[in-house]
């Protein structure tokens, strides 16, 4: 079978089972979520050998890239307490987001329902799996799925327990499906297969998402990559600042949310170095500029291309700047649209901050670490959209639908 051919008859099977959702019940729904969370739970042995396969064959990756990839008993807990957590959300589908009536007695209705058929391409973490279809099945959506060939044996085993645990309930399980080989000419097929798939959305590394955009004849949902930035104003606490810099940073190095550009206000001088040497003493390596060199001897120059990097490591790029006003800018020209955060006790320097800064997330003396579904309540997210249409941040339940409207009349008819 052609790779054309399987996209195809995934797509149509996928179609046919998106229309079988559409009519569920939310608690129908939150039922086969819960009983695909227990399923994981229940295959916990044949997920984690299967990971290890996985983990045998990472030794070329960057670390990041490993420690996205790695499940041990934890984790793949926290995967099915996830979905257990999108089970439990309120169903945006039939929701009535608005209502209005015209003077010839006609009555509108926008109402929420799923988007269809959605397209998931992502790479290296097999949670992706989970999460991606588990919150296309709460919001009524089919999904295929296209993992990343460093995590084919994970995902293989997740979504073997997915489709069982749906199954069960009497779900079909082309609900969830799997692409189910690893040649790239598959992931062209699904960018083409306008009318099969909905929308894409695209979950990786600069290459994959150019890729996506580039090559798609279906709507994108992009997740770009996290160039995320914490600004310590001149009035922050310093120990708040220092927490929170290095949580952001070194919480964990390889998530999308982490920091990886630390901008001081030069009114911060006074307290800026103990931040800069908590950073090192917690093993990170900082680059900065000529003023942050001179606060630690183990700081390194930073370079140009310094301030346009997504490390995923314990690395960051640290540079002074002057207020608000430096850290926007700064922001603006090198920054990704993806989260930015801001620590201060000025209540109106917050705010600038948060109304200037264009992106997806802004937080005011809160973590990066944040930008995470599951830490907004979402219970886990599709990834986090960082363009302006259809959705944007954490994209979970509401953002995998769309609306329809409804005219209600009594036997009007348009005038000539």
């Amino acid at each position: 079978m052609t790779p054309v051919t399987l996209i195809d008859t995934l797509g149509r099977e996928a179609r046919e089972a998106a229309q079988k959702l559409a009519l569920m019940t939310t608690e129908d729904k939150a039922e086969a979520v819960r009983a695909a969370a227990q399923s994981i739970r229940e295959s916990e042995a044949e997920i984690l050998a299967e990971n290890q396969k996985d983990l045998d064959n990472a030794s070329d990756l960057p670390a990041a890239m490993q420690d996205r990839l790695k499940l041990d008993p934890q984790r793949l807990a926290g995967i099915a307490d996830a979905a257990d957590a999108i089970a439990a959300l309120p169903d945006p589908v039939g929701e009535v987001i608005k209502t209005w009536e015209q003077p010839n007695g006609l009555k509108f209705e926008r109402v929420r329902v799923p988007l269809g058929v959605v397209g998931i391409i992502y790479e290296s973490r097999p949670n992706v799996t989970a999460d991606a279809g588990l919150l296309c099945v709460m919001a009524g959506n089919a999904a295929i799925l296209r993992g990343g060939s460093e995590a084919v044996h994970s995902n293989r085993a997740l979504h073997k327990a997915i489709v069982a645990g749906l199954e069960k309930v009497g779900v079909p399980g082309a609900a969830v499906q799997l692409v189910p080989t690893q040649d790239r000419a598959a992931v062209g097929a699904m960018l083409k297969a306008s009318g099969l798939i909905d929308i894409i959305v695209p979950r990786g590394g600069k290459s994959l998402v150019a890729r996506v955009q580039e090559e798609a004849r279906v709507p994108v949902l992009a997740h770009l990559d996290g160039i995320c930035h914490v600004y310590v104003d001149g009035a922050a606490d310093p120990d708040m600042a220092e927490k929170i810099a290095v949580n952001a940073k070194m919480r964990r190095t390889g998530i999308c949310g982490a920091m990886e550009t630390l901008l001081i206000d030069k009114a911060a001088i006074e307290f800026a170095p103990r931040i800069i040497r908590a950073l090192l003493d917690e093993g990170c390596e900082v680059r900065g500029d000529v003023t942050v060199n001179g606060m630690d001897e183990r700081v390194k120059p930073a370079a140009a291309e310094d301030w346009d990097t997504e490390y995923l490591e314990p690395i960051v790029s640290a540079k002074m700047v002057d207020g608000v006003t430096g850290a926007v800018e700064h922001i603006a020209a090198h920054g990704s649209h993806h989260t930015d955060s801001i620590i201060t006790d000025d209540q109106a320097a917050a705010n600038r901050f948060l109304a200037q800064v264009d992106s997806a997330i802004v937080m005011h003396n809160a973590s990066t670490q944040f930008a995470d579904g599951g830490e907004f309540g979402f219970g886990a997210e599709i990834g986090i959209a960082t363009g302006r249409l259809h959705a944007r941040g954490p994209v979970a339940l509401e953002g995998l639908t769309t609306y329809k409207t409804r005219v209600l009349g009594s036997g009007q008819a348009r005038p000539k």
